[in-house]
């Protein structure tokens, strides 16, 4: 979180200095926009992230020719940040706006084009419409393997996003064979914490949880949450996603006490960070609904439990002294 917002602050220092020595919608500026605008991303702030975004591509509209690739990488920016804000449709509405302004400004296999059929497949899968989202996840890893070294982390991103179509389409061997394929790159082409690591991880978890092989989720899931500990802000809803994950598996093998704690710090994340109409936070609350009966259940029927042991040590007990007076009346009357 430090870093963010060491961060931040350079990046609002500099744009202080820009608007006083440049003309109001010089491009520059719309730069320190975007760099303000992505660190807020990255810190789960999405408003505050599409408020720069919009201001960044305001800018270049009126600086930038019509066609210009920056104004491509902003509809870019602000198709992300509404996709992470649960805006489906203006979503797919800017990375097609995207795409357009790409294919009149660059060559065919450029990679930006990459990028943004992986973004329209990104909003497809969250719309459910998971044959587009094949559909533009594949056009990505193609164009990725002409233009890319075999082991680039943009590959293993792209076949992360096969994989979680796949899952989706209930299709979990493939699946699991793409986020292994993209796990296997991202070990040779990244440092170990990275969050892309947490990413795997989560998704290997997810074809496990699946596939009912519970403990191999929770395995997962859990190495995933600590990767995303000691790489996200504490309330980033990555974070809350892991631990939405964990209760959810915990709930599933019977350990109704932990599901719901996991279960609750996920809805208290995305309480602070999401739209109070956001999907990840009515599934959050769909979870919790579904644990706490569970949990008063097994909480009750530990109780009863308690309660006959303790009946039954109380049963034994004057037992016992039973048998002792008996044993000295008798041993007195002898």
């Amino acid at each position: 979180m430090g870093e963010y917002s060491k961060a931040l602050s350079a990046y609002k220092r500099s744009l202080e200095i820009k608007k006083i020595a440049l003309p109001p919608n010089h491009p520059n500026l719309a730069g320190s926009y975007d760099n303000i605008g992505l660190v807020y991303d990255n810190m789960g702030k999405y408003s505050k992230a599409l408020s720069s975004y919009e201001q960044a591509l305001e800018i270049q509209k009126i600086a930038l020719p019509p066609n210009h690739p920056s104004l491509a990488t902003s509809y870019n920016n602000v198709g992300l940040v509404y996709d992470n804000m649960g805006e489906y449709s203006k979503a797919l509405s800017s990375f097609e706006r995207s795409l357009e302004i790409r294919k009149i400004a660059l060559p065919p296999n450029h990679l930006d084009f990459a990028q943004s059929y992986n973004n329209i497949g990104l909003v497809y899968n969250n719309m459910g419409e998971y044959s587009k989202a094949l559909s533009s996840y594949e056009q990505a890893l193609e164009i990725q393997k002409i233009a890319l070294r075999p082991n680039h982390p943009d590959l293993a991103t792209s076949y992360n996003n096969v994989g979680v179509v796949y899952d989706n389409m209930g299709e979990h061997s493939k699946a699991l064979s793409s986020f292994e394929r993209s796990l296997e790159i991202r070990k040779i082409a990244l440092p170990p914490n990275h969050l892309d690591f947490a990413q795997s991880y989560n998704n290997i978890g997810n074809v496990y949880n699946n596939r009912g092989e519970y403990s191999k989720a929770l395995s997962s899931y859990e190495r995933s949450l600590e990767i995303g500990k000691v790489a996200l802000p504490p309330n980033h809803p990555d974070l809350a996603q892991s631990y939405n994950n964990i209760g959810y598996t915990y709930n599933k093998v019977g350990i109704y006490a932990k599901a719901l704690s996991f279960g609750e710090e996920a809805l208290n994340i995305y309480k602070k960070t999401l739209p109070s109409n956001h999907s990840s936070l009515a599934n959050a609350y769909n979870n919790i609904a579904e644990m706490y009966p569970n949990y008063l259940w097994q909480r009750a029927a530990q109780r009863e439990r308690q309660l006959k042991r303790s009946k039954l040590r109380k049963i034994y007990y004057e037992g016992c002294r039973w048998e002792m007076c008996t044993i000295c009346q008798q041993e007195f009357h002898y």
